[in-house]
Formats: structure tokens, sequence, C-alpha cells
């Protein structure tokens, strides 16, 4: 008789073997930058040459769909179906990366060849997603190799549009609901909390991002001509900004407060570490007052100005510009009226005389807010599982600070959403030098075929 340690020790001699970097490295060598306009092929290569092959290898049926949406990619769908009866675990990838930015890594890495660095595995892709879904999809792969069967029907959702705001997937799902119908959704992005202790997340705070510009005039005018008789947008937008968000990043607008913060969140954020060692040190007296970090960046509402600009910053001469803009960004709990997101700013800026300050509301990034309770049923199941499998108990989040679209299932779709993380907080997902660590993919490994195995011999939490 097959055990759960044996179907363990079957993903740690996978990934000790070498083989899984081996298969690591032929994902991230496809260049899926989803936000160039020429990456198409190289998506549907990702699906055709990749990932179609490994999830029939494990006896799953699949199709590619087209995009509904011009703009987004390809997407692939697998099923393996072994029992009505059984309960059915959707889970979910992305095969798109963000630009390599090649000529920017350490030592002249090319993003696109994996590269190991002691603990540390280099390549675009490798934290944000390609590692993250390999791991899961290997993992029913041990299971099956061990059981001859999953115990469970399992739907499989690879998407390669993420990058560029999962253009497309929002009506895929919609036109699928029945083919993509499960019991839970159980799959991994973003980063654990701590390097050495696994994390589970049951949402995502949304993101709305907008383009606030003042234009007053063609062309610059001479400072001291006309220094003093010509309003200068550049200090008309910084005003506009600060009261957005006070001095320390607190925000003004009170349709931009959530009232989500209950007690029973607060609770749950109680005892949650936030940081990590190789990051930036946490500003104490940043955002909130009152709130704890946990709750700054979980619980709570945060804006930030990603990009400003007046004039030539790289060489700046003595004039006075007619135009400036800043492109910002609010992430947002549950409890944020996300309609009323821009009708407020306008109001708010109305209201405190900035009238000539222009809102462009942005497509990318929008990302809706969503959060599970920590209590349900499947939240518990697999945190009891990761904690046997690990010997550490998990950290569970309401929600990532982050933003991926997981409204697609828990709205679209109706059903428990449960991400358990494979990355860590410095691994340079987005930057140059982007990497996973060894020791966090092998605890990985371990933690999902446990998980799976715990499934197949349990059942979903309700029937028990």
């Amino acid at each position: 008789m097959s055990s759960r340690n044996e179907a363990i020790q079957r993903a740690e001699t996978y990934f000790d073997s070498g083989v899984f970097l081996k298969d690591l490295a032929r994902l991230i060598a496809i260049p899926t930058e989803s936000q160039e306009p020429h990456s198409k092929p190289q998506l549907m290569r990702y699906l055709k040459e990749e990932m179609r092959p490994l999830l029939e290898r494990l006896g799953f049926k699949t199709h590619i769909f087209d995009n509904p949406n011009p703009a987004g990619g390809p997407f692939l769908y697998g099923e393996r179906i072994e029992d009505p009866s059984f309960p059915t675990i959707l889970t979910y990838g992305h095969g798109d990366v963000v630009r390599g930015q090649a000529g920017n890594w350490m030592g002249g890495r090319d993003p696109f060849v994996l590269e190991e660095d002691g603990d540390r595995i280099y390549g675009r892709g490798t934290a944000d997603n390609k590692c993250q879904h390999l791991i899961n999809l290997q993992a029913l792969g041990c299971l099956l190799q061990e059981k001859k069967q999953l115990g469970f029907n399992c739907k499989v959702i690879i998407e390669t549009s993420e990058e560029t705001g999962s253009a497309g997937l929002q009506e895929f799902f919609e036109e699928h609901k029945r083919m993509l119908a499960a019991d839970v959704l159980i799959a991994s992005d973003g980063p654990r909390l701590q390097a050495d202790t696994p994390t589970v997340f049951t949402g995502a705070r949304g993101a709305q991002t907008f383009t606030l510009q003042v234009n007053l005039r063609d062309g610059a005018n001479h400072s001291g001509n006309w220094g003093g008789l010509l309003a200068d947008p550049a200090i008309i937008l910084a005003n506009a900004i600060s009261c957005i968000a006070d001095a320390r990043g607190q925000i003004q607008i009170p349709g931009w407060r959530p009232t989500s913060l209950t007690p029973d969140i607060r609770e749950a954020l109680s005892e949650l570490p936030v940081g990590d060692p190789q990051g930036p040190t946490i500003s104490e007296n940043w955002g909130e007052e009152g709130l704890t970090p946990a709750e700054r960046v979980f619980g709570w509402n945060s804006f930030a100005v990603l990009a400003m600009k007046s004039g030539v910053p790289e060489a700046p001469v003595n004039a006075i510009d007619g135009y400036a803009f800043a492109v910002c960004q609010l992430r947002y709990v549950v409890g944020t009226d996300v309609q009323g997101l821009i009708p407020a700013l306008r109001a708010h800026l109305d209201a405190n005389g900035f009238k000539d300050v222009e809102i462009r509301q942005e497509d990318r990034g929008f990302f809706h807010a969503t959060r599970l309770s920590p209590n349900n049923p499947w939240v518990n199941m697999v945190s009891a599982s990761l904690e046997e499998t690990s010997g550490k108990k998990p950290h569970v989040l309401p929600n990532l600070a982050g933003s991926l679209p997981n409204e697609c299932f828990a709205e679209t779709l109706g059903i428990p959403t449960v991400w358990v993380p494979h990355s860590y907080a410095g691994c340079s997902q987005h930057a140059p030098n982007e990497h996973i660590l060894k020791p966090v993919a092998r605890d990985a490994l371990r933690n999902m075929v446990a998980l799976f195995w715990d499934i197949s011999e349990n059942g979903a939490p309700m029937s028990r």
C-alpha cells in the first residue's frame, strides 16, 4: 500500500535528482513577455509545447481556446474526471511574464536562461509564475505515480495575459462556467510571508490605476520672464496629490476608506509577520495611524504615486512647463465601493479647488478585491495539511496585499479560493534578477503532493 510519506519521498526525489530544474529551464526559455506586442506566438508555444504535453502525460484531456479579447493571449484548459461523485479541484497558473529587462541582470545573466547560484535559481518567470504552477502540476504527477489515480477530479486553467491585467479572463469564465465548475480553487501565486513557513491566502486587494494631469498651455515659458505670472501645473498637481493623502500617506478621501477591518479580520492579522530581512525597512510612521503594519498592508487601502513628470527631468531648463502628470494607484480591500472610486476622487478634487486636474482611468492593473473567511472549511483543511507536512503552522491571510484575478474564481464561478504561494518576498519578481529559492521550491513540492494526498484520502472537508 502506498503511503503519504512515500508520495512525499517521490516529490523529494524528483527535485533532488535535478529533473525539476531541467523541466523549469525549458519553461523559462520561452520568452512569454505578454507586455510585448510580438509575444503572441511565444504564448501559444508555451501552451502547445510545454503545458499541453505535461497535462496529457498526467491523463488530462486538453483544449486550447482563443481569447475573446483581442488584447489577450490564449488559454489552455485541461480536465481529468475520475468519478462525478468525487470533489473537483480547480487549479490555475499564468504562463506569461513581464518584460525580461535583458542587460540589467547581475553578471550579464540572460533572463531566459535558468541559472543556479547557491540556493538561488535565476530566470524570468521563476517566481512569477512558471515555477509555481509547475510545482502544483508535478505534485499531481507524483500522486498519480504513487496511487495510480488522484482520488478527486481536477481541472486546470493556464492563462497567458495575467501581467497585462488578465485581458479576456472574465469573459472566458462567463462563457465557460459549466466547464470550469469546481468545489474549490487551490492555486499558487505571490510570496510567502516568510521563506521558511507556508502561507495561505484566500483573496487579494484590488487595484485601480489612474492618471492625474494638469494641462494649462502648450509648451514652456521662461521662468524669469513669466515666473509669478503663469500658473505652474507641477505645483497644482503636487498640491492636488497632497489633498488625496497627507504627509504620512493617510487617505483623505472618505469614499476610499474601507469598512471591512472587523474584529475577526484584526484577529486573523494579529500574529502575522510583515516585511522581509532582505527587503527595505518598514516605515513605522507611514500609513493609517493606529493600525499595525499587518493591518495596513492586508486590511486597509493604500494610495501610491507610481510616476510623475513635468518638464524634462533629465535636462531641466529655466522654464515653466505647461503640462504635468502623475500615474497613481489605489490598492483596496473588500469593503470599498469600487464603482465609486473615480467619482469620489473627482468630487474630492473639485471640493478642494482642483477642477483643473483631469482624471484618466487606466484599464491596466484593474483587479477587484476579494476575501474568503479564514475559517472556511477548505482553508482549515489546507492549513492542517501544510502544518502536518512542514511542521510549521502556516500564516493564514484573509487576502494578499497585491492583486490578482481572484474575482473570476470567487465571484464568477462562486467557489472558495485557497492560494498557497511558493515564492518569497525577496524574489525580485517584475525586476531584474528574479529568482526562486531551492529550499522553498523543494518544501512546496513536499507540501503540495501531501495536500493532494490528503484530499484524495479524505475528500472535501464539508463531506466528512
